[in-house]
């Protein structure tokens, strides 16, 4: 007969104690395994396996049959839910320390979409590594559009983003003044030959997100950089069609808002 004695939270830090206990009991989910292939299997000691399958079945967790076992109702209900759990908090652990750097929730940005993400960071040894993503994502897709303010991203691939426009990558940029003001002062040949090729289309606009969005044929990616020193901080980017549909919603309610000017009439 299972023990009911304690806190629904003593069996959570029950299977939580040891790293092997919650895979196991999700692995007799899947189908009836063998003492010998649990330990194989979790890399634990013969001794370990048989000790958890008995706490297991104190309470009503599995049962056996004949040398295998498998998971009761019980069981496979309380597996489902860790199981769960862990990926949740994998999700969550991927982002915590670049969330502050991410869309909000008031622009319907959730944490759901970055479950499948690639997350790529700058990190002090690698500080371009985003950027160095993102020209990857680039090298993929022959449609590229982008909102928000991209000078923290573009800036240290400019030559190559261009030569892709150039190159026949179609491109629609959402761009604040300033930005728009500053490429094309600091860098008026490049411009003009990427502008010349008829790929490019820049709008521009005051208020945008201060995070990216970019959109390319089979993935979207959201780059967060810190303003105050103009770095990218973090490129997130997912294939998920719910995240897919975010991007555009977002792009298309920025397109559609006035005033938005071509980048042609900009005077430098």
């Amino acid at each position: 007969m299972g023990s009911t004695t304690g806190s629904p939270i003593d069996d959570i830090a029950y299977l939580a104690r040891s790293e092997h206990r919650a895979p196991t009991l999700v692995a007799l989910t899947v189908r009836p395994r063998s003492r010998s292939e649990l330990w194989e299997m979790t890399g634990v000691s013969s001794s370990t396996i048989r000790r958890t399958l008995s706490e297991f079945d104190d309470r009503n967790w599995i049962r056996r049959n004949k040398y295998q076992y498998e998971a009761t109702p019980l069981g496979a209900y309380i597996a489902s839910a860790i199981a769960e759990l862990i990926e949740r908090v994998e999700i969550e652990r991927t982002v915590r320390d670049v969330w502050q750097w991410l869309p909000n929730e008031e622009s319907g940005f959730t944490i759901e979409i970055c479950a499948d993400a690639v997350v790529t960071v700058a990190e002090s040894d690698n500080p371009y590594a985003p950027v160095n993503r993102f020209l990857t994502l680039l090298e993929d897709t022959d449609r590229f559009r982008f909102v928000g303010s991209d000078i923290a991203l573009l800036e240290p691939c400019r030559d190559e983003f261009c030569q892709r426009v150039i190159d026949g990558m179609e491109t629609e940029i959402i761009d604040p003044p300033g930005v728009a003001r500053y490429i094309r002062s600091t860098y008026p040949d490049l411009s003009a030959e990427t502008l010349a090729s008829g790929n490019l289309t820049v709008w521009l606009h005051d208020n945008l997100p201060p995070y990216g969005i970019g959109i390319f044929d089979h993935r979207i990616a959201i780059c967060g950089h810190d303003p105050d020193s103009v770095t990218v901080r973090v490129l997130l980017d997912t294939d998920s069609e719910d995240a897919h549909e975010w991007a555009e919603s977002q792009y298309e309610f920025y397109r559609r808002r006035t005033p938005t000017v071509p980048l042609e009439t900009v005077v430098d």
